[in-house]
């Protein structure tokens, strides 16, 4: 074959099977960039910004969310291009559809858990349940979010131990530092003690603690006696409660019981312990 058929072969088929698909493949970059910027515009505008959460923190979900959506829409779009260019090639795409639509149903019942995850994560994600550098407690396993992807979540606990939890798996999340925390005391008292001065004492000493300029910025709102929260054998039990920053009840928790019990001291309110109390039986 000369030089020249040549030519006019490859001129023939850009005249009319080439030419359209370049124009496939040209159009399909163009409308995957067109979108992509959109997605990336959209969820940049719609995703609500947490007031305590970190810039850092906000964009990773960000990015994680336009990484999700960009991705599915590209899969999606040169699939339908790879089937196009096939027509035009003169290929019969009956046939390969069903195939694929077979092999996905088998990879779709294979792969059902992975899918489970990452649909579980996108939702995680998008509902901001929770974020790099909060503590939560993920259906009992407890721990710092060290790392959040669609198809798990990785947590540190206080040993250091680091747990990797599929999201699928997850039927319950609870968030340990989201938008405030708490300082939730139960502390006995002796059935002698004056539960006025009792009151005055627990609420000097978390007055005191918020005013300290190590701990102010700390708390929200100072510990406060609450209510007698029951009789119990050997004590009488009262509820302290107080409101502070996120992940940081307990350092502020460990300052205040140490600053209760030295002002108990100083007020002569005794913190009982459980007693037994005999009855000698005469003869």
């Amino acid at each position: 074959m000369s030089f020249q058929s040549t030519i006019q072969i490859i001129t023939a088929w850009l005249s009319t099977n080439g030419l359209r698909i370049i124009l496939v493949f040209l159009g399909a970059w163009i409308l995957n960039k067109i979108v992509n910027l959109s997605i990336e515009r959209i969820i940049r505008k719609m995703v609500k910004p947490d007031f305590y959460a970190t810039s850092d923190a906000e964009k990773k979900r960000e990015d994680t969310l336009i990484r999700v959506f960009s991705g599915a829409f590209s899969v999606i779009l040169y699939l339908v291009v790879i089937m196009m260019v096939l027509s035009e090639l003169g290929l019969n795409i009956g046939p390969l559809l069903a195939g694929a639509g077979v092999a996905g149903l088998a990879f779709g019942f294979g792969a059902q858990y992975l899918i489970r995850d990452i649909i579980t994560g996108l939702f995680i994600i998008m509902e901001n349940q929770y974020r790099v550098g909060d503590v939560v407690c993920l259906d009992g396993t407890c721990g710092a979010v060290e790392d959040i992807n669609l198809r798990m979540t990785v947590l540190r606990d206080l040993d250091g131990t680091v747990h990797h939890v599929p999201n699928g798996t997850v039927t319950k999340s609870s968030n340990l530092s989201k938008d405030f925390a708490r300082v939730n005391l139960n502390i006995g008292v002796g059935y002698d003690a004056d539960i006025e001065k009792v009151i005055d004492v627990v609420n000097h000493v978390g007055k005191e603690l918020a005013d300290d300029s190590k701990y102010k910025d700390m708390i929200k709102k100072p510990m406060e006696f609450v209510r007698v929260n029951a009789f119990g054998d050997s004590a009488v039990e009262i509820k302290i409660l107080g409101d502070v920053v996120p992940l940081k009840q307990w350092e502020v928790a460990g300052e205040f019981r140490k600053r209760l019990k030295k002002a108990f001291d100083a007020a002569s309110i005794e913190i009982p312990f459980p007693q037994t109390v005999v009855h000698m039986r005469k003869e």
